[in-house]
C-alpha cells in the first residue's frame, strides 16, 4: 500500500508540475506574441512571420501585419516570403548528404568536379576545396555584381570569376561570397546528376515534408506571396522582388512559416527528422562546427550590444556565444524581403523570422528575445536597443554621405559636349554600358538590366538614380586621353574603355 500511495504521490506531482510548466510557457507565448507586434510596428515592418521550436515541437507560429502595403491581405502561417540566403544552409545539407554517401569528400578538390572551374590565382585554384565553398575564404571579395549588374546565366557567372583578382589572402580572413554557393551548387548536380535545385527539392523538402516550400522564385506562386517593401525617398513603397535564382544554392528559396518550421526543427535535432535524419551524426557535426574566424568587421552590429567573445562561420551558419552558449544563425536579406534562422542546441531552442521590409534589423531582436524568452531567461529590450544601435549607425552613415557631397566643387562644367560622352564603354569583366545624350542629361544603360539618368555632379562626374529607385543612385566618372577625347567611364568602381 505504501508503494501505491508512492506511486500515485509522484504521478499527482508529476500533474502538478506539468500543469504548472503549461501555465508558464502559456505566459511566455503571450508576451511573445505581443512582443513581436509591438516590434513589428517600432520598426515599421509591413509583414512579418515567425516560428519557434522548443525541444521537438514547434511551440509557436504567426503572421503579422499584411502581405502588400495599403492592403488588407494579412500575413498567415502559409504566406510565401524569400529564404534568402537562410537558404545556405540547405545547400551545405545538400551537399552533406552526397558526402554521406561517399560521393564527395570536403577535402576534394573543387576542380575535381568542375575542371574548367578558374579563379584568377592559379594557385588558389588548384587548392580550393569543396568545404571552402561553403566558408567565404576565397580570398576573392564580393562579387554580387555578377548577378545583380548582369543578366547572365549561372555558368556565364561562374565563368567571369577567373576575372576577378583577390581581395585578400587565400583561406586568410573572410568575406562574403555568394557566388561560391553558386559552384557548390554546380558540384551538387555534377555529383548527383540532378540540377541542384531538384536535388535540394527531392533530398531536403521532401522527406520534411515541406510541400509549401521552393527552390526558386520562379517556382513559387504568386498566390498567398509577400510583396517586397522599401523607404524610398523616406516613404515605405512596394518594390519588385529580386530573383536570386542565378544563385540559386546561395539564396533562392522560398517558404512559408508554417513550412520553414519543419526545417527548423529538423536543424535543431540534428538533421533528425519523422522517417530518419537527412546527414550522419559526424557530418551534421562538421557543418556546424567552427570552421572560420569572422572579424568583427564582417560580422553584424548587433555585436556592439551583445559582445560575444568569438565570432565565427562553419557551412552556411554564422556563429558567436550569447550568455555563454553558442548559437548557430544566418540572416536572409534581398531587396524588401529579410530572414533569419537562429537556434541553440544546448538549450533545444530555435527561431525562424521572415519579413517584407527592407533590412528591418527588427528579426535580430526576435530571435535574442526568442532566446531569453524561453531559454536563457533576462529581461532586456532588444526592439528597443537595436533601433537605436541601428538608427545611430544610420545616422552616421547618413553624415557621412553629406560630408562627402559637401566636397563637391559647385560652378564647374563638362569639359566637352554632352554627346561626346556618348559612346558604348566595355570591361571583360563589368560588361557593356551604353552611354546616350538627352538635353542635359546622360541616359546609362547598364548591361541591357538597368537604366539610370545622370545629371552633371562636378567637372566630368555624372550622378542620378537608377530606373528602379530602390537600387539607389550611380555616379559616372568620365576621364579624358591626351587627345582631349573621353577615354574611359569609371562606374561601380570598374574602368570601362570608350569602343566608340
Amino acid at each position: 500500500m505504501k508503494k501505491i500511495g508512492l506511486l500515485l504521490l509522484s504521478i499527482v506531482l508529476s500533474i502538478s508540475f506539468a500543469f504548472a510548466q503549461s501555465k508558464v510557457l502559456s505566459k511566455q507565448l503571450k508576451e511573445f506574441d505581443t512582443y513581436v507586434e509591438n516590434a513589428r510596428k517600432q520598426w515599421g515592418a509591413v509583414g512579418l512571420a515567425v516560428t519557434v521550436v522548443k525541444g521537438d515541437e514547434v511551440i509557436f507560429k504567426k503572421g503579422y501585419g499584411v502581405r502588400e502595403l495599403n492592403t488588407n491581405d494579412a500575413v498567415d502561417i502559409n504566406t510565401l516570403f524569400a529564404c534568402a540566403s537562410t537558404t545556405k544552409a540547405m545547400t551545405a545539407i545538400g551537399m552533406g548528404i552526397l558526402v554521406d554517401e561517399g560521393k564527395v569528400n570536403w577535402n576534394d578538390p573543387v576542380i575535381k568536379y568542375l575542371p574548367d572551374f578558374q579563379l584568377y590565382d592559379p594557385y588558389v585554384t588548384r587548392e580550393l576545396r569543396i568545404k571552402d565553398l561553403l566558408l567565404h575564404n576565397s580570398g576573392v571579395g564580393n562579387t554580387d555584381f555578377l548577378w545583380s549588374f548582369m543578366d547572365i546565366s549561372s555558368e556565364e557567372v561562374l565563368k567571369k570569376l577567373r576575372l576577378v583578382k583577390p581581395s585578400y589572402s587565400f583561406r586568410s580572413s573572410f568575406v562574403y561570397q555568394n557566388i561560391f554557393y553558386l559552384a557548390a551548387g554546380e558540384v551538387i548536380e555534377k555529383v548527383s546528376g540532378r540540377p541542384w535545385e531538384e536535388f535540394i527539392k527531392e533530398r531536403v523538402f521532401s522527406p520534411l515534408g515541406m510541400t509549401n516550400t521552393y527552390p526558386t522564385l520562379k517556382a513559387a506562386p504568386n498566390t498567398n506571396r509577400t510583396k517586397p517593401h522599401m523607404k524610398v525617398d523616406g516613404k515605405m513603397m512596394v518594390i519588385e522582388d529580386m530573383s536570386a535564382d542565378a544563385i540559386g544554392p546561395a539564396g533562392s528559396v522560398w517558404s512559408s512559416i508554417d513550412d520553414i518550421g519543419k526545417w527548423v526543427k529538423c536543424m535543431l535535432d540534428s538533421s533528425k527528422y519523422a522517417g530518419g535524419r537527412l546527414v550522419k551524426p559526424k557530418t551534421w557535426e562538421e557543418i556546424t562546427k567552427v570552421q572560420t574566424l569572422v572579424p568583427l568587421s564582417e560580422f553584424y552590429p548587433t555585436a556592439q550590444l551583445t559582445k560575444p567573445n568569438f565570432t565565427t562561420y562553419g557551412f552556411g551558419w554564422f556563429q558567436e556565444d550569447y550568455k555563454g552558449k553558442k548559437i548557430n544563425f544566418h540572416t536572409g536579406s534581398l531587396p524588401g524581403s529579410i530572414a533569419i534562422h537562429g537556434q541553440i542546441p544546448e538549450e533545444k531552442i530555435a527561431v525562424y523570422v521572415f519579413g517584407n521590409t527592407d533590412h528591418v534589423e527588427v528579426r535580430h531582436a526576435l530571435m535574442y528575445k526568442a532566446f531569453d524568452l524561453f531559454a536563457l531567461g533576462g529581461t532586456t529590450d532588444w526592439s528597443s536597443d537595436f533601433l537605436a544601435l541601428y538608427t545611430q549607425l544610420n545616422n552616421a552613415g547618413e553624415a557621412a554621405q553629406k560630408k562627402q557631397n559637401e566636397k563637391r566643387v559647385l560652378n564647374t562644367n563638362p569639359s566637352l559636349p554632352l554627346s561626346d560622352y556618348a559612346g558604348t564603354y566595355q570591361d571583360e569583366l563589368f560588361g557593356k554600358v551604353v552611354v546616350t545624350a538627352v538635353n542635359d542629361q546622360l541616359i546609362v544603360d547598364i548591361n541591357n538590366m538597368h537604366k539610370a539618368t545622370l545629371s552633371h555632379w562636378n567637372f566630368d562626374t555624372f550622378n542620378g538614380p537608377l530606373e528602379q529607385k530602390w537600387n539607389g543612385n550611380v555616379t559616372a566618372l568620365f576621364q579624358l586621353n591626351g587627345a582631349g577625347e573621353i577615354a574611359t567611364l569609371n562606374l561601380a568602381g570598374f574602368t570601362l574603355q570608350k569602343v566608340k
